[in-house]
């Protein structure tokens, strides 16, 4: 599969619009109140996952960090408190068994990621308490094809706590680096000096780790092409296996902690094209693949084996190597999917512990797919897993005439044709190397719910 890709600034300029992420269809703007307990037993008792006796993946959210990052748009719990830590992780356990009640045991955990938040806000014993109720519940491995991992804040870990989370059976990890300069660091209010990372990263190569990611962030106040230069060659030097390059969206309104950032600060338009531009170009040069999206990673790893022989799949963690798995979603705010149904955990701590001293699952919201949201889902998951549409394929799969189904779809298609964004055989549908880093502006178009006029007024802009 390609992975040329082509920056042209005047499509990037018209193109630059808000729009989903696409790490789900429909996507969290059609989620709703009224998905109950029935829906979620439904769903758990007559996935495929269930009827294969699938493996699961699961993921656990952990929303505490000890100081707030400016930039940060995570649900999260800023404290040094542990004992608020303690209250959500006796209530957490509560979940993870009331859950488990739901999935076969004999379905192993294939797939497990600690997010945040910044789950190593935990210490040791803390997290290895999680660690231990998932395992008294699921089926838990320490298979070497397990893919278990958990994001970090490399101020909240040395050397020798990386070591004692390997122990635990992590064998993935993701740094949040975001950017190196000082003067970026302090305008987010994140230190971390570039040695610091490196120390990490050494050690993880010495415990051989699996695959290290890292997270840069473009578009952050106080950035220029030239300190992002430096900050992208510091860490091509430090060589992640992946790397997820996101833009800043700026969003005051929604995420108090953005009003901290002085909006004269930011890069405009023009720079975030140019810093957007200066990381492609350089990762790229270095070795990188462009994966989609905001994603690059090493030939050698195996998200982009993924992506060459057309395995690789999208989920609320991203990019995944996985096969569609039922998702089972532990803690306040997370979303999971079983089946055809997406769900979402209460988003306010108390009323996530309301519901969970009351004994009952804390279910907020969610939507179940219809047959023509699976339908839709696969093309638009194809278009950003593997920049096409395989037309034979989509037929034979659902049993659609594709010309007759997506009619309006393919006359609105013919515009961005005209641009260059796609080609369009008889039987494929591609993503030009221009149209790859618009590929989410192509997946719109076959959005039954943007195309409807209700799209949410709030999301990230493709840029």
């Amino acid at each position: 599969m390609t992975t040329d890709v082509l920056f042209d600034d005047d499509l990037m300029r018209r193109y630059d619009r808000e729009g989903p992420r696409y790490t789900s269809y429909p996507t969290a703007v059609q989620f709703h109140d009224g998905i109950g307990l029935p829906a979620y037993a439904e769903a758990a008792a007559t996935s495929p996952g269930a009827l294969a006796k699938a493996p699961l993946s699961l993921y656990v959210h952990i929303p505490f960090c000890q100081s707030p990052c400016f930039y940060c748009g995570c649900n999260k719990i800023v404290t040094r408190q542990m004992d608020q830590a303690d209250a959500y992780l006796e209530r957490l356990a509560r979940e993870i068994e009331l859950r488990s009640r739901y999935f076969d045991r004999t379905r192993e955990v294939e797939q497990l990621h600690f997010g945040g938040g910044t789950p190593t806000f935990l210490g040791q014993d803390r997290l290895a308490s999680v660690l231990d109720a998932i395992d008294r519940h699921f089926r838990v491995t320490r298979a070497p094809t397990r893919d278990y991992s958990i994001e970090i804040d490399p101020r909240t870990v040395d050397p020798q706590r990386l070591e004692a989370l390997v122990e635990l059976g992590f064998n993935r990890m993701s740094l949040g680096v975001q950017d190196y300069d000082p003067e970026v660091q302090r305008a987010i209010n994140r230190l971390q000096p570039v040695d610091t990372v490196t120390r990490l990263v050494d050690k993880a190569r010495a415990l051989g780790l699996q695959s290290l990611n890292f997270d840069l962030i473009y578009g952050l106040p106080k950035q220029t092409p030239q300190t992002f230069a430096a900050t992208l060659a510091a860490v091509v030097a430090q060589r992640p296996d992946r790397l997820a390059v996101y833009g800043y969206a700026h969003m005051p309104q929604t995420f108090k902690a953005q009003r901290k950032i002085v909006a004269g600060d930011l890069p405009g338009p023009a720079m975030r094209l140019e810093l957007l531009r200066l990381a492609i170009d350089t990762l790229t040069a270095a070795g990188y693949l462009y994966i989609g999206m905001d994603h690059f990673a090493l030939p050698g790893d195996s998200l982009a084996r993924a992506h060459a022989n057309g395995t690789m799949h999208r989920t609320f963690q991203g990019y995944t190597t996985h096969a569609s798995r039922d998702l089972v979603s532990l803690g306040v705010s997370s979303i999971g999917q079983v089946g055809r149904l997406y769900v979402q955990n209460q988003k306010t701590m108390s009323l996530y512990s309301a519901m969970l001293d009351e004994g009952r699952l804390p279910l907020h919201r969610g939507v179940v797919m219809t047959d023509d949201d699976v339908v839709r889902r696969d093309v638009i998951h194809r278009i950003m897993c593997d920049n096409a549409i395989d037309v034979d394929a989509v037929e034979r799969r659902f049993a659609i005439d594709f010309d007759a189904y997506f009619a309006d779809e393919l006359e609105r298609l013919d515009t961005l044709i005209g641009d260059g964004l796609v080609e369009r055989t008889d039987r494929r549908i591609a993503l030009t190397p221009r149209g790859r880093l618009l590929m989410r502006n192509v997946a719109m178009v076959f959005d039954a719910y943007k195309n409807a006029g209700a799209g949410a007024p709030r999301l990230s802009r493709v840029i």
